[in-house]
């Protein structure tokens, strides 16, 4: 059924009949399904995971790189997620952990260097080793590139409270409307202190809660949250904890009553298929994961099995292969009247090897 829906959708909008679809940008057709989720309930989006770096067993490209940044939008991703950390002297800068040593070819801690000092460092294909011909990103840079054709979830690794200084980046630049901020939420008073903080950044942005099932099991709870933060989506954590089997389930936080309630608020329920360092495959969901889909060769056990339970939003270190996977088998519809997509970078400048 799912795939006859989508090829109807398909033929109204290459004639033009369509009318959801239809925008100026890219982006803006983006944000068209994005903010109307049960508009878009059969359409599943694909977020790049530190803007896809980690594909093909992390030899593709550095993660968080303005490089990987451009060959998801080539995709036809719908959103990248990366990582904001600041230097030394108040510069945001796109980097995961908070040492240099894993993902550049500088050693020690982010906050210990200046941005100019930061400029000097390299970024690292993690699953060659290769040094590439790319700085560590400044936030800024990073939201120049992504500007009119993609969404980008900050992923904040510093204070809550310094999510206003990013939005306020974004504002200067006019894409705030792109750009999604998030924060885990457990219980009211969390939501709270949540919403005080985001009062200060004013309106005009997206925001996006998190919840993980050992924290949050009450359907009603995500409904209430979804509510206070107007949301278009809430990403939800299936822990797999120390089980040895994959959920059959999907868990609390994929019930049919957290299906009702997102159908009741017009927002996405967002999974998380990506790794995690030094983690079991599938941590965050419940064993499916990445992993089992793209190394074990059982896309459907991962990518369609979150989709039949509601998911209308993968985060994957495999973006290629679930869009992909996910077009052959109905779960997406097709863009359309946009601009030609920005050209693919098949590799990355790699300087040659220091003794």
């Amino acid at each position: 059924m799912r795939a006859v829906l989508t090829g109807v959708v398909s033929f109204l909008l290459t004639l033009g009949l369509a009318t959801p679809g239809h925008a100026d940008t890219r982006v803006d057709q983006i944000l068209e399904r994005f903010e109307n989720a049960n508009q878009w309930r059969d359409h599943v989006m694909v977020v790049a995971h530190r803007a896809g770096g980690l594909q093909d067993g992390k030899r593709r490209f550095a993660e968080n790189s303005i490089a990987a940044l451009r060959d998801a939008i080539s995709l036809g991703a719908e959103m990248v997620e990366i990582d904001i950390r600041r230097s030394s002297d108040g510069e945001l800068v796109v980097m995961h952990d908070s040492w240099l040593d894993r993902t550049t070819d500088c050693k020690g801690e982010v906050l210990a260097y200046r941005m100019a000092e930061l400029r000097k460092c390299r970024l690292v294909v993690e699953g060659t080793g290769a040094v590439t011909a790319e700085p560590v990103p400044t936030l800024q840079e990073y939201l120049a590139v992504a500007k009119g054709k993609i969404l980008v979830n900050l992923d904040n690794k510093l204070e809550t409270a310094d999510l206003v200084d990013m939005v306020a980046l974004a504002r200067a630049m006019a894409m705030e409307a792109q750009v999604v901020v998030k924060a885990n939420l457990w219980n009211a008073e969390r939501v709270a202190s949540v919403k005080a903080i985001m009062a200060k950044v004013g309106n005009g942005f997206q925001f996006m809660p998190v919840m993980a099932d050992d924290a949050v099991r009450d359907p009603a709870f995500v409904e209430a949250a979804g509510k206070a933060f107007a949301a278009s989506a809430v990403e939800m954590i299936a822990w797999r904890g120390d089980a040895v089997g994959m959920t059959d389930t999907g868990g609390p936080l994929f019930s049919a009553r957290v299906k009702a309630a997102s159908v009741r608020g017009n927002w996405h329920i967002w999974v998380d298929t990506h790794a995690i360092v030094n983690k079991p495959g599938g941590y965050l969901s419940g064993g499916r994961g990445d992993e089992l889909a793209v190394a074990a060769g059982f896309p459907s056990e991962v990518f369609g099995f979150w989709a039949e339970r509601g998911a209308t939003m993968i985060q994957t270190d495999e973006p290629r292969a679930a869009i992909n996977w996910l077009a052959a088998n109905g779960y997406r519809v097709p863009y359309s009247d946009i601009e030609e997509p920005v050209a693919s970078v098949v590799g990355q400048a790699v300087l040659p090897p220091t003794n």
